[in-house]
């Protein structure tokens, strides 16, 4: 039954990851339902508000439910929210097994499924392929246990290091296959954050350009500007797109200013600034926990890379390297940032290479980042 059981709950892996970007602040869930060694039925969360994977599996299986194993990655709600508890309709199917991935992680709510289940007389096996499961929602854990988005610095970079050629100076580093793979990873997240003079010298839109435009969306975009030196011209601010445009400034930037980029549609947040002048980062991430982000993108630019990097303030890292190097005149990767001693770097863990056209994408993980997520 062991092997089995991975097998199908890696179909419900397959079914989860459909909702991937679309069920903030809830997580990506898939579920199968098995009758006789024979899958009848799959379904996946797709989108907050909306039925849970296991309804929509169940829904889709019908009478062939009955007495058979509901294969699920998360553990099934057992309290009232936007939708019914899903442990109510695993009863009413007349299902006589449950198996499932991960525990979920909110401490309110944890084992409570699953106990419940028991508790009815059904047989329910927990923690199949458990490292998968949580690999798939990892934003959704720790925004569950600390309120704060998981965060990725992203950057395009030479081989030695630099995220553009000159100073001030907006240029493609990476190729095709990498302005891809960036485009698919701002359709999975919440937010993209830049900082102003980013903002400034390349005036970019921080949309989602992909081919499949119906199944593309573009991330909130968030814009670092103590002293609100955005243009109301800028592009972020007129074009055509849904998503929101949040401006974070210090709590005495100019009135006029955050009335006039109100006025072209921005959000203007005000926050604390730190002791160097910048905003607080904690009470950034703070406040887009709140405003349910649950993946932020933290692209740049260097002084941006810096401040996440320095106060540890991210989970994952991105780097796209470019075959060639800068020289001397390339903006570096970081800024503001020196190192103190080897043993002061975050630990990076989890590191992977990718080959991308001509380019290597390598992603690292920090691994304080596991004590929450």
């Amino acid at each position: 039954m062991g092997d089995e059981d991975t097998r199908y709950m890696e179909l419900a892996l397959e079914e989860a990851s459909k909702g991937l970007g679309r069920t903030s602040p809830n997580p990506a869930v898939g579920a199968v339902v098995v009758q006789n060694c024979e899958v009848v039925g799959r379904g996946y969360h797709k989108k907050a508000g909306t039925a849970h994977a296991e309804v929509n599996a169940l829904a889709d299986a019908g009478e062939r439910a009955a007495g058979g194993t509901l294969y699920v990655t998360l553990e099934p709600c057992n309290h009232t929210g936007r939708t019914p508890p899903c442990t109510r309709a695993i009863l009413a199917s007349g299902l006589s097994r449950v198996v499932i991935g991960m525990a979920d992680p909110n401490p309110l709510v944890t084992g409570g499924g699953a106990d419940f289940l028991k508790a009815q007389g059904l047989e329910v096996r927990s923690g199949v392929l458990e490292d998968r499961c949580r690999a798939l929602n990892y934003p959704f854990i720790k925004h569950s246990a600390t309120g704060w988005p998981w965060v990725i610095i992203k950057a395009a970079v030479s081989l030695d290091g630099k995220i553009t050629l000159r100073p001030r100076q907006g240029e493609a580093i990476s190729g095709p296959e990498s302005h891809r793979s960036v485009h698919e990873l701002r359709n999975r997240v919440d937010a993209i954050l830049i900082g102003v003079e980013t903002a400034i010298i390349d005036n970019p839109s921080l949309t989602t350009r992909l081919a499949d435009v119906e199944n593309r969306r573009d991330p909130v975009r968030v814009i670092l500007d103590t002293s609100l030196r955005l243009s109301e011209t800028s592009r972020l601010l007129n074009q055509d797109s849904p998503a929101e445009t949040l401006v974070i400034c210090g709590q005495e930037a100019p009135e006029d200013k955050a009335a006039l980029l109100a006025e072209r549609g921005a959000t203007v947040c005000r926050l604390p600034r730190q002791q160097d002048g910048r905003i607080d980062l904690r009470a950034l991430l703070a406040l887009l926990g709140k405003r349910n982000i649950t993946t932020l993108l933290v692209e740049g630019g260097a002084r941006v890379h810096g401040a996440f990097y320095s106060q540890h303030l991210f989970d994952e890292l991105w780097l796209y390297y470019a075959p060639f190097l800068a020289g001397d005149l390339g903006t570096p990767l970081v800024s503001g940032y020196a190192l103190p001693g080897r043993d002061d770097a975050p630990i990076l863990t989890k590191v992977s290479v990718q080959r991308l056209g001509n380019d290597i994408l390598y992603r690292a993980f920090r691994r304080q980042a596991f004590v929450t997520g």
